[in-house]
């Protein structure tokens, strides 16, 4: 198992972030990979912290995450003689940043600027090519979240986080139906531990709906449920057919709603294939301002119809609900209109 070494969180404490890194390993020089709108807002903090820790920085941005622009970045991070290789924002850069650690066989260190999805402390990569679904590649050494930065993100990101963490009880469905189907491995702690984060998002909800969204409390759900990935050695209590309905939906329309956001949908379309209580899961998801129905991030009927009936074939070894469904545009249509999703 690998698992993160350590992971802080604190309120504005980013000034910290060159002690923590020094504490996980002596390190001279480490290289940073952002985007361009999340080094304008910690670059100054982030540096005059390395520099008082006597660390050595080279930053890097990623504007996209095709092969082209990981290659480039990798290149780059590789004649620097980096010890550390840091992502530092929303999936994008942390994703480029764990993948070049890996590649590169260095350590990787996790630093989400926002909570949209549960990729900030799993071993798993999305990056764009010919496979829709998550790569493995390796736990980050260590997690350092600034809460107040993540409060300062747009609150969409934060509800798209939700949608991952409701995600985990499809994910568990699924993956105990490959357990009895076709005798999967099945991790009971680490399918619990996955469940945990979910049901603890259900039963508050309500209060999130009432007094706002606790950013720490969103964090720290997803950082459980990436530990569950990690423990479980695959993505399997983290992601079901929810989660390919997602991939399929960015094969077909690129660009079209974030990514926990149609994880979130996902979630209700197919809990209600599995009969489990879909409109709880639809409660919970707009009591934390999550989008519910196609039209709230743009999807239109046809790509949700098709989107669903492609999913199993973009991972056909994975069980889920969906290889004992035969799925038609007709039926994904009406189960989307049952479900109030269109």
């Amino acid at each position: 198992m690998e698992l993160p070494r350590q992971i802080v969180l604190g309120d504005k404490n980013i000034c910290d972030i060159g002690n923590f890194l020094n504490s996980l390993k002596k390190t001279k020089k480490v290289s940073l990979i952002s985007g361009s709108n999340v080094k304008k807002i910690v670059q100054k903090k982030i540096e005059a912290s390395l520099v008082a820790s006597k660390i050595k920085s080279s930053w890097y941005l990623a504007k996209t995450n095709d092969q082209k622009t990981i290659q480039d970045i990798e290149k780059k991070v590789r004649q620097s003689k980096s010890e550390l290789v840091i992502g530092i924002g929303g999936g994008r850069s942390v994703d480029i940043a764990k993948l070049i650690g890996f590649n590169l066989n260095k350590p990787f260190v996790s630093v989400p600027t926002s909570a949209s999805h549960d990729g900030i402390a799993s071993p798993f990569v999305s990056v764009k090519g010919d496979k829709p679904h998550s790569l493995v590649a390796t736990a980050p050494l260590g997690v350092f979240v600034d809460v107040d930065i993540i409060k300062k993100a747009p609150k969409k990101l934060l509800a798209s986080g939700c949608g991952d963490l409701i995600a985990k009880i499809t994910a568990v469905r699924d993956w105990q139906l490959g357990r009895d189907k076709t005798g999967e491995y099945y991790g009971r702690y680490s399918a619990e531990l996955a469940l945990m984060s979910a049901k603890f998002l259900i039963k508050n909800s309500a209060r999130f709906s009432k007094k706002g969204l606790q950013v720490r409390e969103i964090v720290e759900a997803l950082i459980s449920a990436g530990v569950a990935s990690c423990i479980a050695g695959s993505s399997r209590p983290c992601s079901g057919a929810e989660h390919l309905f997602s991939h399929a939906v960015d094969k077909l329309e690129p660009g079209v709603g974030l990514h926990g956001e149609k994880c979130g949908i996902g979630t209700i379309l197919i809990s209600k294939l599995q009969g489990q209580d879909w409109k709880q899961i639809a409660k919970a998801l707009r009591n934390v301002g999550a989008p519910t129905t196609a039209k709230e991030i743009g999807l239109e009927s046809e790509v949700l119809a098709k989107a669903l009936t492609i999913a199993q074939s973009l991972r056909p070894e994975r069980y889920t609900i969906l290889k004992e469904v035969n799925m038609t545009e007709e039926k994904a249509i009406s189960l989307a209109k049952s479900t109030k999703v269109l």
